[in-house]
């Protein structure tokens, strides 16, 4: 199919336009992902520090929160407790990094199949500008998202 001005526009099937929509569901997914590791990140950081401040602590009975309230519970069921929901984080920042994984995965197969077709009619990349902040003479490379939100990927 051809346009006016002279260049030539690739017809868009039904099957493109659902690997076009997957690959967006799949891109959203992407960006839950990176916030839900990120929050379990600092889960498990939150836990490491609670145990260490723990074994520098002299006190036998402590103040634990256990949903709104805080209840005075051994010192010994507190570090158990920690320890199993470290555990826990633990195993679910796991299944997160192996979710996001394949959602990469899946979503390279897909920029490589619209790639091939579309060529330069189609952006499947974040994009990507250049801003300055009011650091002295500092520059950070974010990507907006969706939202419009910048974000930081890499600081010089």
């Amino acid at each position: 199919m051809q346009q006016g001005g002279g260049g030539s526009e690739t017809e868009v099937t039904w099957e493109d336009q659902q690997n076009i929509n997957k690959f967006g569901r799949l891109n959203n997914r992407f960006h839950e992902l990176q916030d839900e590791i990120k929050i379990a990140k600092e889960t498990n950081d939150n836990l490491e520090d609670a145990s260490n401040e723990l074994i520098l602590t002299d006190e036998e009975v402590i103040r634990f929160q256990i949903g709104e309230v805080f209840a005075h519970v051994s010192k010994e069921e507190v570090e158990s407790r920690i320890e199993q929901m470290n555990e826990v984080t633990s195993k679910n920042l796991e299944k997160l990094e192996a979710e996001k994984e394949s959602v990469l995965a899946q979503m390279a197969e897909l920029k490589k199949i619209l790639y091939g077709k579309f060529k330069d009619s189609i952006n499947l990349e974040e994009e990507v500008i250049w801003i300055s902040c009011n650091f002295p003479i500092d520059w950070f490379l974010v990507y907006v998202d969706d939202m419009c939100t910048p974000k930081r990927l890499l600081g010089k």
